[in-house]
């Protein structure tokens, strides 16, 4: 497969030591040729693959040196896209890196999509559709344990769980295949049966796995939703300023400081949490106020983690009460902050509302129980089991929405099958499967599908 040459600055744009010109295609050695000169005067083209040269970019129309570089010369298919790649380290900085890109445009290379190196590895066969994915998964990857789990995808690790799962599907068509072509023997149906229902129960009970993981993953990837909830004046903003540990919200004695909400990501103990701090919900006529009241109970709506902050210091009000009630079928952590102060809340009672979740007591003002909470907070979501190397997580809500619809189509196959409906009708439903894991992959997906996936990765990927 061929295609034109493509241009692109990898490294983010600003003030810094390096910048990075990426370019690949057939003319990416030919068109670096026409602009680099190195001190020995030696062409690219003579020089060996994955070598790195000293030397100036010069504009050939009038000799003017443009830039003092380092490039690196990678020939394929042993590189990223499996064409031929070169790379223009230049000085960081805006005017720098964009002269340098224009330099290589106008000198015969196209400006990339975004993406588009990535779409060339995957169109080239150097990578599947996931580990495409999972590039961009790594990207953006807020902790240590989103990262491991977009490197094992990136290394292949559910690739190859789900060729496993279509190749154990194909089998069983093959299977089914002598059954239709050969109807005269009677024992092929007899043989034919068992061995569908052993494979689909088997690729159902694989599915059923990676599902399970999928919560997980998905939280690793996106992060928590996480609203900080209560009346004014309890601590909200002092939370949240004590897990981003930074003073992002102004703290005051004053009620209803916060009049809008406040959304900060923040790393705790390996889960990622959208961290939003929300306008104490209470009755005001305050119009500003009723306004952040009103964006803080949509914040809610949508949250999968309260962390529901109470005052040490004052007695439970019938807004409290209200409030447990608001959040009573969803994830919750209590806490109990200001304990610092003299104690009037009613600790049994808030016991009784909070039923079998968690209550943590915490001092912000003397940084105290932080430690406490973040265990909380991890204990719930992952209880350990993310530690378990051998594990594939599913992060991507689209391999998982594809899991789903194959768990589905396997299930209908084995009831059909066990129900007596002759084989060839129960091979739509074992097709259908095989096609649906192909999707994960890239081997049966669309390519408008294709098309928007990457262009939703970032210029010069």
């Amino acid at each position: 497969m061929e295609f034109d040459t493509i241009a692109a600055i990898s490294t983010p744009m600003g003030e810094g030591a390096i910048a990075i010109v990426r370019l690949s295609g057939d003319e990416a050695v030919a068109i670096a040729d026409k602009i680099f000169r190195s001190p020995g005067g030696k062409s690219l083209k003579m020089k060996a693959s994955h070598t790195i040269h000293y030397g100036h970019l010069v504009d050939p129309k009038t000799n003017e040196v443009v830039e003092e570089v380092m490039l690196s010369l990678m020939r394929g298919p042993k590189t990223f896209t499996r064409e031929d790649v070169v790379e223009i380290n230049c000085h960081g900085g805006l005017v720098s890196v964009n002269r340098v890109l224009k330099l290589v445009l106008t000198n015969g290379a196209r400006l990339a999509e975004p993406g588009e190196f990535t779409k060339r590895a995957f169109l080239n066969g150097r990578i599947d559709l996931s580990q495409a994915e999972a590039v961009m998964d790594l990207i953006r990857a807020k902790t240590d344990r989103a990262m491991n789990v977009a490197l094992g995808q990136m290394d292949g690790k559910l690739s190859r769980l789900i060729g496993d799962l279509r190749q154990a599907l194909l089998e069983t068509l093959a299977q089914v295949e002598v059954n239709i072509d050969y109807p005269e023997y009677d024992d092929v149906e007899e043989m034919t049966v068992p061995v569908l229902v052993e494979k689909c129960t088997w690729v159902r009970n694989e599915i059923m796995k990676l599902l399970q993981t999928s919560s997980q993953g998905k939280i690793l990837r996106e992060g928590l939703s996480t609203v900080i909830l209560g009346r004014p004046n309890v601590g909200k903003s002092s939370l949240l300023n004590s897990l981003v540990q930074e003073n992002k919200a102004i703290v005051t004695d004053i009620a209803g400081t916060t009049r809008d909400i406040i959304e900060e990501y923040v790393n705790v103990r390996g889960v990622p949490l959208r961290l939003v701090d929300t306008a104490g919900i209470r009755e005001t006529e305050d119009i500003v106020e009723r306004i952040g009241v009103e964006r803080s109970r949509e914040a809610l709506r949508g949250a999968d983690l309260i962390l529901f902050v109470l005052n040490y210091a004052d007695e439970l009000t019938a807004e409290d009460e209200r409030l447990f009630e608001t959040i009573e079928a969803m994830d919750y952590i209590v806490i109990i902050n200001k304990t610092d102060l003299p104690q009037k809340i009613d600790i049994a009672r808030v016991k009784e509302l909070a039923g079998s979740h968690r209550i943590v007591t915490t001092s912000l003002l003397q940084e105290e129980g932080i430690t406490e909470l973040e265990e909380a907070i991890a204990a719930l979501f992952f209880e350990g089991q993310i530690e378990a190397g051998d594990l594939t997580y599913v992060s991507n809500a689209r391999h998982i929405a594809l899991l789903h619809q194959a768990q589905a189509t396997v299930e209908d196959a084995l009831a059909a099958a066990q129900a007596g409906v002759p084989v060839d009708m129960v091979q739509i439903d074992v097709t259908r499967t095989w096609e649906i894991l192909g999707e994960i992959i890239g081997d049966t997906v669309q390519e408008s599908l294709i098309n928007q996936l990457f262009s939703q990765f970032c210029l010069g990927k």
